[in-house]
């Protein structure tokens, strides 16, 4: 595949009023738009079962957004904000919403200027408790030794971090160190103190609104710095629905990250450098896959990213006997496997690895860039909403629909739809 996309030919007119800045009242009741075919038309989302294919397998992303944003205040009074965009210290989502009394973060500092040296503090009570929360900036070259956080069984830092080609964003995020009192956990603590970080194209703070309304009705596991969109439109009776009309329904996590939101900023998209974002599956999901091979339906492009990953992991077994899975899997490797290995064969493969191994899940990460040119091998139907111009989404909408997303668009444009992550939805059937 020659990888040479030029990105101003992915480039559209987004008016201001188009980009929806609040949800509908009812989530089921936003406009879907239907490609079929390289055909056009629309109804509303909660006729969606009468357009999927029969019988297809929908896969959902379970991830939750955390309440990512921590506001504290200098003594002089100026505002900081803390972004907090993926673990450090443990490295684990899991360990870090866990952990008691220290964790350490990658973060994004807003008026970073403003914060010289010194912590910051948070002083509040919280159910009758008081509570002193401190930020500190801990220098990025700091040896092992100097990582307070960790316990001996947590000292190895992930493969995913030191292969990472840029950091989560690709600006200069900062090493901060939480550290508090009390019985709280640091989850319990953002979810106490923290916001929830709606994105930045909104040009609003967050409301009470977003607290529900940016979150899937099915989110149960906490890392995303930003909804899994093409979920929001789902209600709990739509999916018991799809069930009962035979619709197979699975999970995967994958938590997005703040670089979702990075333009390309490179004239030739290839270019760009993805960033990384950490996903799981389990042994169950993949099974189920392989039962469902060529009717599988991606809610989302975070869904689309996580199952196009899982033949890289699959390959690298025929190849090495292991997934490798604390390496992530690259950019460009998808694009390597050689044709001959279908989706279904690879998948079998992970199965078989992890059925022998009794793994009932894996965890890994990835920074795959799917754009025009890509083959897809485990991604049939996409449920997904209107991305940004110029954007790595777009590029993959692209590559999905065999390069015809301007008519998509344009139509989109003509018939009132709303845009982005408050917008309306499609239905891409190539």
């Amino acid at each position: 595949m020659e990888r040479n996309i030029i990105i101003s030919e992915f480039n559209y007119g987004l008016p201001e009023d188009r980009i929806a800045k609040f949800p509908l009242e009812k989530r089921e009741a936003s406009k879907l738009l239907l490609y079929r075919h390289g055909q056009v038309s629309h109804d509303r989302f909660y006729n969606i079962d009468d357009y999927l294919p029969e019988g297809s397998m929908l896969v959902f992303n379970n991830t939750k957004v955390i309440r990512a944003r921590l506001i504290f205040h200098k003594t002089t009074g100026a505002r900081i904000e803390i972004f907090c965009l993926e673990p450090y210290s443990p490295a684990d989502y899991e360990r870090a919403f866990s952990a008691k009394n220290c964790s350490e973060w990658k973060c994004i500092v807003g008026n970073l200027k403003k914060w010289k040296t010194g912590p910051l503090h948070i002083d509040v009570e919280i159910d009758g408790e008081p509570i002193r929360l401190t930020a500190e900036r801990i220098e990025n070259d700091r040896s092992e030794n100097d990582n307070l956080c960790v316990t001996p069984a947590d000292k190895v830092k992930s493969d995913i971090d030191k292969n990472s080609p840029v950091n989560t964003t690709g600006d200069n995020s900062q090493i901060i160190r939480f550290s508090w009192n009390g019985t709280l956990t640091f989850g319990q603590l953002l979810e106490k103190l923290g916001k929830i970080p709606i994105p930045p194209y909104l040009c609003r703070e967050s409301e009470e609104v977003d607290n529900t309304r940016y979150q899937t009705v099915y989110s149960k596991f906490e890392g995303s710095v930003a909804a899994p969109t093409a979920g929001l439109h789902f209600t709990p009776e739509i999916i018991s629905s799809l069930k009962e009309n035979g619709h197979p329904v699975s999970e995967v996590t994958l938590h997005v990250g703040a670089g979702t939101f990075l333009p390309v900023k490179t004239d030739n998209a290839a270019e760009h450098k993805m960033h990384t974002e950490h996903f799981e599956i389990t042994l169950d999901t993949v099974r189920m896959l392989i039962a469902n091979y060529g009717n599988v339906v991606a809610v989302g492009t975070t869904s689309v990213r996580t199952l196009e990953s899982l033949p890289a992991l699959g390959y690298r077994i025929i190849v090495s006997g292991i997934p490798d899975e604390n390496k992530m899997v690259g950019q460009w490797e998808i694009y390597d496997i050689p044709e001959k290995y279908s989706g279904k064969m690879l998948l079998e493969t992970l199965a078989g690895y992890m059925e022998k191994n009794d793994m009932q899940k894996i965890k890994a990460a990835t920074c795959i860039m799917i754009m025009p040119g890509y083959s897809f091998r485990i991604v049939d139907c996409i449920i997904t909403n209107f991305h940004q111009p110029q954007s790595t989404l777009l590029l993959l909408v692209s590559a999905f629909v065999g390069g015809n997303w301007r008519t998509i668009y344009d139509y989109a444009l003509a018939n009132g739809f709303r845009f982005l992550s408050y917008g309306d939805s499609s239905l891409l059937l190539p």
